[in-house]
């Protein structure tokens, strides 16, 4: 799928950072889950589900996550920290890929700040559970496509792609550097 390009590139000015905070939040909002890469000890990408912790992108740029500290995925970003954590929307054609640096901190507030009825499932202990690992992904960068279009309109510019034989333009594809 071709999209049009529309990048922002970081800059010192705190109103533009705000606003690329603003603009991925408002791409991830509604996508609890992600998919969550880290490198294994074997060199492998491993991806695994898991649920972002805020609500909002906080001031420092992290995405937040509850993992168990006994869990692989903990090893693995401790081992070597860099990550990307993945959302996609299909029913909405929106798909954004973030990466950055990943690291377990140790801050009661803030997982108190982070709890809901739903961690307990995974965490029955609650935010003093000893397995409970609070995760912290500073961003370092985030690309997006987004497609406004229906999937009628999108089928018709493919179709018209192919007849023309120019790739079809769909939707908006961007960066956002934070880090």
């Amino acid at each position: 799928m071709t999209q049009h390009d529309r990048s922002t590139t970081r800059t010192a000015d705190p109103a533009h950072d705000t606003h690329d905070r603003e603009q991925l939040w408002d791409l991830i909002k509604d996508m609890r889950f992600a998919m969550f890469t880290t490198r294994h000890e074997s060199g492998h990408l491993r991806s695994r589900p898991m649920t972002t912790q805020n609500s909002k992108v906080d001031e420092d740029t992290s995405l937040w996550f509850f993992m168990s500290r006994a869990g692989e995925p903990v090893a693995d970003l401790t081992a070597d920290p860099l990550v990307n954590v993945v959302y996609a929307d299909p029913g909405e054609d929106s798909y954004v890929s973030v990466s950055g640096t990943a690291a377990v901190v140790e801050d009661l507030s803030k997982k108190q700040q982070l709890w809901s009825k739903l961690s307990e499932a995974w965490f029955p202990g609650g935010v003093t559970d000893p397995d409970l690992a609070l995760v912290q992904v500073k961003i370092d960068h985030a690309a997006y496509w987004d497609v406004d279009e229906s999937q009628l309109v999108q089928l018709f510019k493919m179709a018209k792609s192919v007849v023309t034989g120019k790739p079809p333009t769909m939707g908006k594809h961007g960066e956002i550097h934070m880090g």
